[in-house]
């Protein structure tokens, strides 16, 4: 029996936004997600420029917005997330990609920059194996900080391979839409960019 794997960014290929900006604004509302965000922008400018990377620039982010919360009162927050906003950031084509993959007997799995909390509730209430970036959580507390690597880039292709042997796969399609998908991208037999419009 042929055995075929599907991996799937979620940010903008699932997704039609970044859920780590749309989280933001669930927990401080617009006008402190706004206000934050103006606080943010000298490292955002520092981020375009190169000055800055992208796992520096997500810590800051994480810990403006999410930093000192109680871990166990984030992970509640995460999911009435997903209950409450997620569904309406859901691609509809990308959603019945993921159905198709799903009804053929296919593996899929979701590999994302966005953090396991608040890609976890979405996954496991669809049947969906995940994976996604670590926070750090010091005595039940969200530091903001990262645990290991931002999930992204070559990072994906990593954990992935921590997980599945990809020889186990005749058949291999994963879809992304941004440069941080490419490497995963390029594991695929079926590659897929930007495929999901929605």
């Amino acid at each position: 029996m042929q055995k075929t794997i599907a991996f799937f960014d979620f940010d903008g290929t699932i997704t039609s936004r970044d859920t780590m900006l749309a989280l933001a604004q669930f927990r401080k509302g617009k006008a402190g997600f706004l206000s934050g965000m103006a606080l943010l922008s000298p490292s955002l400018v520092a981020l375009k420029l190169n000055m800055l990377s992208a796992q520096k620039a997500k810590q800051l982010f994480l810990k403006k917005f999410f930093g000192g919360m109680p871990a166990n009162d984030f992970d509640k927050m995460c999911a009435l997330f997903s209950q409450q906003v997620l569904p309406a950031l859901i691609r509809k084509d990308a959603w019945d990609s993921l159905q198709k993959h799903i009804s053929d007997g296919d593996k899929v799995v979701v590999v994302s920059a966005s953090a396991e909390n608040w890609i976890a509730p979405w996954c496991n209430k669809n049947n969906i194996a995940f994976i996604g970036t670590r926070l750090e959580v010091k005595n039940n507390i969200i530091t903001g900080n990262l645990q290991g690597l931002n999930c992204n880039g070559k990072e994906k292709v990593s954990r992935i391979k921590e997980i599945f042997n990809l020889a186990d796969y005749e058949t291999i399609y994963a879809y992304g839409d941004s440069a941080g998908d490419q490497i995963m991208l390029s594991i695929a037999t079926h590659p897929g960019f930007r495929v999901f419009t929605k």
